[in-house]
């Protein structure tokens, strides 16, 4: 997706609205050493303290810009491997070893973050500026209600802008196409008529007239995080359990690079069906999801950097002008908010 350089709000769109949670990692990207993560147009040093805890500062030292994440865990802080400066993990320059006493000694002299782990990720809440309390990570329940549903978290790194991803899952009539030798998604009309139902959190977007056939809709939601859903109904091949479930969210690495989290989601109470399931998933269904996954994107990575200059929409993208022109705005708030 091809930014106007000359516009604010697609520049804001390109490395991420502000003050708002996002998933960067799985939860097992980070162990015993630093680790790097390039995320919402900067560099993060995530680490765990000795009691597991994780942190997560700028990835520059305040002294001459070298990478923390290259250095040595000392507790709570990281000291940077090119003159030993340590950082605690509020941003404070507690020690200086080279120059004792001097000014930067006990500044605030670089950005901490507010990291969570949860649903297998790590969250970080893209502040504008630094706060001390961040408001609650609010995930949907799918995510949270362990005893009505079990999920597994996919992960997985494509190359483009984010927003194009957001595109396709926004996108229903797609799996009756690009899909349609899925075991999941061969069945319903080819022709549909769509329409917007607004929720408390966002909208659906949906096939009027068709429910539990196909891919028939997809719900966006704003919970002070941005996160996708939609269902796809199973045969009985596919084992216990409702309608198969996939929560989205989405955030950029780079103009060129977008990180993708989709957990596979049944509902499915504690016991000998959720077991099943689970076996059946890791043995048998995980494989065809990954293909599913994979022809979504191979067509994405391969589309123009600014093919969107170039649409002639329809019927079927409402959906997708809804949630562009609903981020614009988001994105133009907060321009405002910063200039006022």
């Amino acid at each position: 997706m091809t930014p106007s350089r000359e516009d604010p709000v697609d520049q804001l769109l390109e490395i991420g609205l502000k003050d708002l949670w996002y998933p960067i990692c799985p939860t097992g990207f980070i162990k015993e050493s630093p680790v790097s993560l390039r995320r919402l147009g900067r560099k993060f040093a995530l680490w765990r303290d000795h009691g597991g805890k994780l942190h997560a500062l700028e990835d520059r030292c305040p002294h001459r810009g070298a990478p923390l994440s290259q250095g040595v865990i000392l507790g709570d802080r990281l000291s940077c491997p090119y003159h030993g400066v340590e950082v605690r993990c509020d941003g404070v320059a507690v020690r200086v070893p080279g120059s004792p006493g001097c000014k930067l000694e006990g500044s605030q002299a670089t950005r901490f973050f507010h990291v969570e782990e949860r649903a297998g990720a790590v969250w970080l809440y893209n502040s504008k500026e630094s706060v001390e309390t961040p408001p609650p990570l609010v995930l949907p329940e799918q995510l949270t209600d362990d005893e009505q549903y079990s999920s597994f978290l996919c992960y997985a790194e494509w190359k483009g802008d984010y927003r194009y991803v957001l595109d396709n899952v926004m996108d229903p009539m797609h799996g009756t196409f690009l899909h349609k030798q899925s075991h999941s998604m061969a069945e319903g009309d080819s022709t549909a008529k769509f329409g917007i139902r607004a929720t408390d959190t966002g909208f659906v977007f949906e096939k009027e007239g068709q429910r539990n056939v196909n891919f028939d809709w997809t719900e966006w939601a704003d919970t002070g995080m941005h996160w996708m859903r939609l269902e796809i109904p199973y045969p009985k091949t596919g084992g216990p359990g409702g309608n198969f479930i996939i929560v989205g969210s989405y955030t950029p690495i780079s103009p060129t690079l977008s990180c993708a989290f989709h957990w596979r989601v049944r509902k499915l109470a504690k016991g000998w069906e959720r077991d099943t399931w689970r076996f059946l998933y890791k043995n048998r269904l995980e494989a065809r999801h990954w293909h599913v996954l994979e022809q979504d994107r191979v067509l994405i990575e391969n589309m123009e950097p600014d093919a969107n200059q170039h649409e002639q929409l329809y019927q079927h993208d409402l959906g997708i002008v809804r949630l562009r022109r609903h981020l614009r705005g988001l994105a133009q708030q907060q321009l405002e908010g910063a200039s006022a």
